[in-house]
């Protein structure tokens, strides 16, 4: 399948749906008090990011970027039930990497749950390693941290 991605608002309605559908799912999956999404206001923020799969025009997946400096924290990566397992995750994780290079950041962290098993699986695969807890996060049976050192282009 071809997607293209690009930067959008997550104020905008399929952004909004996607965003609303990844809460689902957490919910399914984690109490309340370990699910670590941050809100939409948070991801209109300057120092963030927001890219959006589409595909013939129907949105298919979301994800957000948090920078620090050289450091960012992916936050809101999410694939609707309806793409998963055609490449989607990959190419948006592709993409925000390419865009965090542009940015300036040498080090992508990352949150995510035990349970979320196509998650874990698509960011080893890519790259990402266990690390321990970062920013604000503190250990959690409930979380997984994750980092990759991005090579310069």
């Amino acid at each position: 399948m071809t997607a293209s991605i690009a930067r959008e608002s997550p104020l905008e309605p399929d952004a909004l749906a996607l965003i609303e559908a990844s809460d689902a799912f957490s919910a399914a999956l984690y109490a309340a008090e370990h699910r670590h999404g941050v809100n939409v206001e948070r991801l209109t923020a300057d120092d963030a990011r927001f890219l959006v799969a589409r595909h013939d025009g129907h949105a298919l997946g979301c994800v957000g970027l948090v920078l620090a400096g050289a450091q960012a924290e992916i936050k809101r990566m999410f694939v609707h039930d309806d793409a998963r397992g055609l490449g989607i995750g990959r190419l948006l994780l592709t993409a925000i990497e390419d865009l965090a290079r542009l940015e300036g950041v040498t080090t992508l962290r990352l949150e995510t749950g035990p349970r979320n098993d196509a998650a874990l699986k698509l960011y080893a695969k890519q790259g990402y390693r266990p690390c321990g807890p970062f920013g604000s996060y503190g250990p959690s049976p409930e979380s997984v941290f994750m980092e990759k050192t991005l090579p310069p282009e």
